[in-house]
């Protein structure tokens, strides 16, 4: 299901798959957020820090959950964003991106959203509440 306008509570938005997750991708995300944590970048501190490598940004997983509503700015906005992160990301994860309408009002559409790993482990649960123009 990929339009707003035609969606049922249970149905969900077109699943966005992001590609690999590249040290290029966290190297730019630390500049734009000006998060330079090294675990994000450097495998040394990484491993210093107990990890089993570089890790990504939490931060950066949650903005490309946006993503998946994008396509839909023409009909609202997300106006409310709630999410919890449930695992790491590791360079070279493909993240599936993914949201399933759980409710509808007069005003809005609430989602149920995920973001998934290769592996379909979560690696981010939570809500957001598109609001209708």
């Amino acid at each position: 299901m990929n339009s707003l306008t035609q969606i049922k509570v249970g149905e969900s938005l077109s699943e966005v798959t992001l590609p690999p997750v590249s040290r290029l991708d966290l190297i730019k995300y630390a500049g734009a957020s000006l998060d330079f944590n090294p675990i994000h970048t450097i495998d040394e501190e990484a491993s210093k820090a107990g990890l089993p490598g570089v890790i990504a940004h939490g931060m950066w997983t949650m903005g490309n959950l946006a993503k998946l509503f994008t396509p839909h700015h023409e009909i609202g906005f997300m106006k409310d964003y709630q999410i919890r992160f449930s695992g790491m990301v590791f360079l070279g994860d493909v993240i599936t991106l993914k949201a399933v309408l759980t409710e509808e009002t007069e005003n809005a559409f609430i989602f149920s959203v995920r973001a998934v790993n290769q592996k379909e482990q979560d690696v981010i649960k939570g809500k957001v509440v598109f609001a209708k123009h």
